[in-house]
């Protein structure tokens, strides 16, 4: 998380400290130097305050930036140019505010769960991480905007986020919120918090939606409509298998009377005497019958030859 600055007041205490202690010190040596006092106790006492009030005194002109930080000094109300991790020197009378540079999770779950409307007016509940860390670059800018370091979640990425949550909601149906579109509004939701917050010098490292859960009156509607498009899915299936069957019975139709017709056309009655001939033939070979071609209408006539 970001790291919040020192209170404003540390400073100038350390450095009345540090001027109290160096005072004392030099009036025990000046004391003792003089000849008021030959106790060694009294130089030793002011040795240890010069040294202890040098000690305050350098820790009031020195501030160390730690690593994966970055400072900004403010001296008498004007801030200055951001600083970087290592050692650096300072006027007594200037606080430096620190930012951590690493990535720090937003997460927008339990109490802080974004109650979220869908284009149909249901209700969902959204669990969302923000993922996102400071630019050091627009650190000072960044101090600027926000007043102090812990005001940078609460005042931008807090309240933008959960407004660009509800606003990407409320463009899609209570199942498309819960189910199907979910993928695409987690991507909409990351690119637009990204527009918003990197221009005041906040990166987005990354957006998980979590969990989507629809209030009970809206899972209810949600249940009702998957049930009706399963029963239109069986319907228009069953009217497609119908319609191939028709389909299939019409073909199969159509070519059994394609054959008839073909088989009619090549049918001649010279054909047909020949095949009634070729068959009294192969009858006459194992049975006592002859053939006669010659009956009404050119018909073959079958004699049997047992009978009288």
């Amino acid at each position: 998380m970001l790291r919040p600055s020192r209170p404003s007041t540390e400073r100038p205490q350390m450095l009345i400290i540090a001027v109290l202690l160096l005072l004392v010190g030099t009036v025990l040596l000046v004391l003792r130097w003089r000849g008021v006092t030959d106790s060694g106790a009294a130089t030793a006492s002011g040795l240890v305050s010069v040294g202890l009030g040098l000690l305050a005194g350098l820790a009031t002109v020195v501030h160390v930036v730690a690593p994966y930080e970055v400072g900004v000094p403010t001296t008498l109300g004007k801030v200055g140019g951001t600083w970087q991790p290592g050692l650096h020197l300072k006027s007594p009378l200037t606080d430096v505010s620190t930012f951590s540079t690493r990535p720090v999770d937003l997460d927008l779950t339990g109490k802080d769960t974004v109650e979220v409307r869908s284009s149909e007016g249901g209700v969902l509940y959204a669990d969302i991480t923000v993922k996102w860390s400071v630019d050091p670059k627009h650190t000072q800018s960044l101090f600027k905007l926000a007043g102090d370091t812990d005001a940078v979640q609460k005042r931008l990425v807090y309240p933008d986020s959960r407004e660009i949550v509800r606003n990407v909601f409320a463009k899609h149906t209570g199942v498309e919120g819960y189910s199907s579109e979910r993928e695409a509004i987690s991507t909409e939701i990351e690119r637009l918090i990204t527009a918003r917050l990197a221009p005041r010098g906040i990166l987005v490292n990354g957006v998980n939606l979590r969990n989507v859960k629809p209030s009970d009156s809206l899972q209810h509607a949600i249940d009702q409509k998957i049930q009706q498009d399963q029963a239109t899915a069986q319907a228009e299936a069953a009217v497609r298998t119908a319609k191939a069957e028709a389909e299939k019975r019409k073909i199969e139709s159509e070519s059994t009377a394609a054959a008839n017709t073909a088989i009619a056309n090549s049918l001649t009655d010279k054909i047909l005497m020949s095949q009634c001939i070729e068959a009294f033939k192969a009858a006459a070979e194992k049975n006592p019958v002859y053939a006669s071609p010659c009956g009404t209408g050119g018909s073959p006539v079958i004699v049997d030859g047992t009978k009288r």
